[in-house]
């Protein structure tokens, strides 16, 4: 048996003594159906925590976690049915390798770890590493395998990376980048403490966002002196709640919010004492905001001028704001623009630096990188933002003679093939690839095209956390127990890495006496590692991998959770105060380890930090310490929609489409089963009653849709909270799942064959999801 094998059966076999034990109480043993499990949601970026009841591999019941302290036992509906993820019949067991005829064959972790290094390696060595593209490392409940993944990235020299961030939300990081010096610092929303929530976009009813987020809508539609305004053409769950429910024509954000701005100025509803104190650009911002014709604007966005003053007076005049935007501007015209104008609102109006208002939290670790000025993709010439390769550029940096073009790529915990624009051109390019690993739990679509697919264990079979959290004064972390055995030969990411640098040859040298210092003392390897890191630089550039190898060993079943210790380290010396004041002791080397302790000793999360809102001003970026208001490189953009007409319809295509709306049926992709869903199981197609009228359909005709890339057919779902020329599609549909019978199926729409991947921003190129102009028509039969 390899080290490596026998490191894994050991820790498997620590992890079953574990369960045993936890099976008894007092003594007397309990039937193992009725303990409950601390763990996490992972459908969404709040990962409430939940605790479930188990029977053998089956989770039979879901609850809040009441001892979790944001969630604080809320869970919304989706929550209950995670067994739908986890026992999915579609889960990979074994190492696949792809055969020349296309099927796959079940190879041993050995000959797979070999033959993946080999391929890659070769690639390195024959053109370069930087011709490797890894892409996902994560998603909304995992992001420890993109931070193990380090140390493959590194042995091999591969410089770009992407994931789905670079589609939805690096033009926001890129806007508030500009405005607060770093693309990763953003502020978020102190809803449970505001007078006046405001929602551009976006639905927190079904998206979420902030925790408790249905209770705390709750809480402000009953609070007659809270306000809730909402930019959205449907009348969402949010939207019937609200106070102002501004009803935007599709992709006509930007000259809602230009109007909202330009009223604010027009009747003095700027905090002009925060902006003096506080700003920079502000002369030049208002004289371009001045410019806006607020009835022009009012015009083109469809909203009535009135009901754009009324609410401009409630944003205004409010004693707090907190707003959160989301992909219903972000993925639509003007995305880029539309997020610097969203930031806009609350900061003319002073809300910044305050209870109720906007902040920006301290963070374990960053969700997104920071690109400097200039840095461009290898072969397109695009923007790098937040360190990301544009999703829309991928295929262009593919399927192409270029000499640096990528010749392999890495996918992890992701499936582009199915969740990017435009998957017919990601199929030609992927096609193109020299080498395509994937490293996923099930087999998705972008699997079914690898060369080498490695299986993970799911998120509940190994320890796991998210880096989302950014809550203030108090923020918080959790780091999840596993509470199953891994599925057949399945392996934590962590592991997996660790043996791809090994077979790779990149294992840093001085890694057996660091473990060799863990088996002494916390203290004795701490020693270690802070000399071996200032004598060999492979230490640090590989440290998640060197940790897991050194220190994993020591830590039973939560071997994977090893990178924390080096998270715990950078928050005691980054924040220390902060630290302490969420009750953790010690200074120094003593506070990181103390933390470190609490975090893995607290299975429904902990408070790790507490700060004053006036400590927001601390982490601006810039060296005068101001927000910098004015983008000179949107200018011409903002001042362009004076003279632009809304693209709303063409003759040829008189529909928008958003594809990938946000229902109580669909969540993320995680959940491929599609028995999942209780309602909407095949994903209906959303019409306004006069627009079904004039196509002669009703409630469950089949309507067939088509774009300019290609066409689908969906059941029609006849609702006004649709205008008219306006419909919608859900997101997570169209995904290939066997039946009992092993028959595979496609169930609903796989929206990504009706996008384009040419509809996108001139700076992000975020692709426009929620504006695809369709034609609709009666299906045949």
């Amino acid at each position: 048996m390899s080290d490596a094998n026998a490191r894994l059966a050991a820790l498997r076999a620590k992890r079953a003594g574990e369960s045993a034990a936890a099976a008894q109480s007092n003594g007397t043993e309990e039937d193992p159906t009725k303990v409950w499990h601390k763990t996490a949601c992972v459908l969404c970026s709040n990962n409430c925590g939940i605790e479930v009841r188990l029977d053998g591999r089956k989770i039979t019941r879901v609850r809040g976690d009441k001892e979790h302290p944001a969630s604080k036992g809320y869970t919304c509906e989706k929550a209950l049915r995670i067994d739908y993820y986890q026992n999915g019949r579609d889960r990979i067991s074994s190492p696949l390798r792809r055969n020349s005829d296309g099927t796959f064959e079940e190879v041993s972790w050995d000959v797979a770890i070999a033959e993946v290094a080999e391929r890659l390696t070769g690639i390195r060595d024959s053109v370069g590493g930087d011709k490797i593209l890894y892409y996902g490392g994560g998603g909304q409940g995992n992001h420890f395998p993109g931070a193990y993944a380090r140390g493959v990235l590194q042995t091999l020299g591969v410089k770009y990376r992407s994931n789905a961030l670079a589609q939805e939300k690096t033009g926001m990081f890129w806007a508030q980048g500009k405005m607060f010096g770093k693309q990763n610092l953003g502020a978020l929303g102190d809803f449970e403490h505001t007078d006046c929530a405001v929602f551009i976009g976006k639905n927190p009813w079904q998206s979420h966002g902030f925790p408790e987020s249905r209770n705390e809508l709750n809480k402000i539609r009953n609070d007659d002196e809270r306000k809730l305004v909402v930019m959205d053409p449907r009348v969402s769950e949010t939207a019937a709640m609200a106070d102002h429910h501004l009803r935007v024509r599709p992709g006509t954000d930007a000259w809602a919010l230009a109007a909202l701005l330009a009223i604010m100025v027009e009747e003095g509803l700027t905090d002009e004492k925060f902006l003096a104190d506080h700003c920079t650009g502000w002369d030049e911002l208002r004289d371009l905001i001045s410019g806006a014709d607020i009835a022009d604007c009012a015009r083109k966005c469809g909203i009535d001028e009135a009901e754009l003053r009324a609410a401009a007076r409630t944003m205004g005049t409010a004693k707090s704001l907190s707003t959160e935007e989301d992909l219903g501007i972000e993925t639509a015209p003007h995305s880029t623009l539309n997020s610097w104008l969203q930031r806009l609102l609350y900061l003319v109006t002073g809300n910044f630096a305050k209870p109720g208002g906007m902040n920006l939290p301290l963070r374990l670790a960053p969700i997104c990188g920071h690109s400097g000025e200039g840095e461009t993709d290898p072969v397109t010439g695009n923007a790098m933002l937040s360190g990301l390769v544009a999703c829309a550029a991928i295929p262009d940096c593919i399927d192409t003679d270029h000499p640096n073009r990528f010749r392999g790529m890495i996918v992890e915990s992701a499936n582009p093939l199915h969740t990017l624009p435009d998957s017919k051109r990601f199929r030609e390019a992927f096609a193109k690839l020299e080498c395509l690993v994937v490293i996923d739990v099930a087999m998705t679509e972008t699997a079914r095209a690898a060369d080498y697919v490695l299986p993970a264990c799911s998120q509940y079979e190994k320890p796991e956390a998210t880096f989302f959290a950014g809550e203030m004064p108090a923020n918080y972390f959790q780091v999840r127990h596993p509470i199953l055995e891994p599925l057949g030969e399945s392996l934590p990411e962590a592991e997996i890495h660790s043996r791809l640098v090994a077979a790779m040859g990149g294992r840093p040298a001085g890694t057996d006496g660091l473990a060799d210092a863990a088996q002494q003392g916390r203290e004795a390897f701490i020693e270690a590692l802070g000399e071996a890191s200032s004598t060999d630089p492979d230490v640090g550039a590989k440290l998640p991998v060197v940790l897991y190898d050194a220190l994993g060993p020591t830590m039973g079943n939560m071997a994977p959770a090893a990178i924390m210790f080096g998270a715990s380290m950078q928050a005691s010396m980054r924040y220390p105060d902060e630290v302490r004041a969420a009750g953790v002791e010690g200074d120094g080397l003593e506070l990181a380890n103390n933390l470190f302790d609490k975090l893995m000793n607290s299975p429904s999360g902990m408070i790790y930090s507490v700060s004053e809102y006036s400590q927001t001003w601390d982490r601006i970026a810039h060296p005068d310490g101001n927000i910098h208001l004015y983008i000179e490189e949107l200018e011409d953009e903002f001042r362009s929609l004076a003279d632009e007409e809304p693209a709303i319809g063409q003759d040829r295509f008189p529909f928008v489409l958003s594809a990938g709306e946000r229902r109580s049926s669909n969540a993320n992709d995680v959940i491929r089963d599609p028995e999942w869903r209780k309602k909407d199981k095949t994903g209906s197609l959303r019409i306004n009653p006069d627009d079904a009228t004039t196509l002669g359909v009703v409630d469950g005709d089949r309507v067939r849709i088509v774009s300019k890339r290609g066409e689908a057919e969906a059941p029609a779902e006849v609702t006004d909270t649709v205008m008219a020329g306006h419909v919608t599609l859900p997101h997570g549909f169209g995904t290939e799942y066997p039946d009992e019978d092993g028959e595979h199926k496609i169930h609903g729409v796989a929206v990504n064959e009706l996008t384009d991947i040419e509809d996108r921003d001139w700076l992000s190129l975020t692709p426009h999801h929620k504006h695809v102009r369709v034609a609709l028509e009666p299906a045949v039969g």
